[in-house]
């Protein structure tokens, strides 16, 4: 059995929405001290939905693989539907994770919640 899916190996070799959003009105930055990844989400939120997302990664290719993958998932969604996003959703996208690896998918839930908190303090406006 191969340890990364196909879907894994496609985010990793071709990531979404990588890049910086110059007007982003969330951002979210988490780190693993253990492995050492750092992951940085811009969020454009308009009108309660997320118009534009992107990230930058610097990690392994799971931790690039959850970032491409959670951005794709929350992209067009309702700010209240991506405040439920979890890290096991993200790793089902990806049709599964290692176990040693899935801290990765851990980091792409806390940006996301991190950049929603940067959000709420940027406009006051509050996310059920």
């Amino acid at each position: 059995m191969a340890l990364y899916s196909e879907k894994v190996m496609d985010h990793f070799r071709n990531p979404r929405n990588v890049g910086v959003i110059e007007d982003a009105n969330g951002i979210g930055e988490v780190g693993n001290a253990k492995c050492g990844d750092i992951m940085k989400m811009y969020l454009k939120i308009e009108d309660g939905i997320v118009k534009d997302v992107k990230f930058e990664t610097f990690g392994c290719g799971s931790a690039i693989a959850s970032s491409s993958m959670a951005t794709e998932l929350i992209m067009g969604q309702p700010v209240s539907e991506v405040r439920k996003l979890t890290n096991k959703a993200v790793a089902e996208a990806l049709d599964g994770l290692p176990d040693y690896k899935m801290h990765c998918s851990v980091l792409a839930e806390e940006a996301i919640r991190s950049a929603l908190e940067d959000y709420q303090k940027r406009t006051g406006e509050i996310i059920e």
